[in-house]
């Protein structure tokens, strides 16, 4: 009678992540725009060794945004492989709990605020510094995919 009510749940898990991702990136654009990546007044100013160019915060905050939604990521594919394993009880797949909690941890330890929390400050690096995280979110969104549809 309606098709729409006999989808697959795995189906529904996609429908749920995309949006959930997107707000992710608004929120987290918005909050890394809203911060200053130039030291406080209060701290010592080291200077770089070379000319930064003006485009840096941009960079750094392209890199925030999809460092968060890597953590999001792999968020839902650790839960995803734990749901996976409930099931199935097998050994494999506890290996792959392990590799998505350490793209976890690589996302939460590369994300330009937790550098400056610590009092670190990037600079100098231009689109190398976003380009990792890219290529983790293409990863991550791949494994999730793939989970989620078989």
């Amino acid at each position: 009678m309606n098709s729409g009510m006999n989808r697959n749940p795995r189906t529904w898990l996609l429908m749920l992540v995309i949006p959930i991702l997107v707000v992710v990136a608004i929120l987290t654009a918005f909050w890394a725009a809203s911060i200053s990546w130039l030291p406080h007044p209060w701290e010592r100013r080291w200077p770089p060794p070379q000319e930064v160019p003006g485009d840096v915060e941009f960079f750094y905050t392209v890199e925030t945004v999809f460092s968060a939604i890597n953590i999001t990521l792999a968020i839902f594919l650790l839960l995803t492989y734990a749901s996976i394993y409930w099931k199935t009880r097998s050994e494999f797949t506890i290996g792959l709990m392990i590799f998505s909690l350490v793209f976890l941890l690589n996302a939460l330890v590369s994300n330009p605020l937790l550098m400056r929390v610590f009092g670190f400050r990037p600079f100098g690096l231009g689109p190398f510094a976003l380009l990792p995280d890219v290529f983790t979110f293409v990863a991550l969104f791949v494994l999730l995919y793939l989970s989620v549809k078989y």
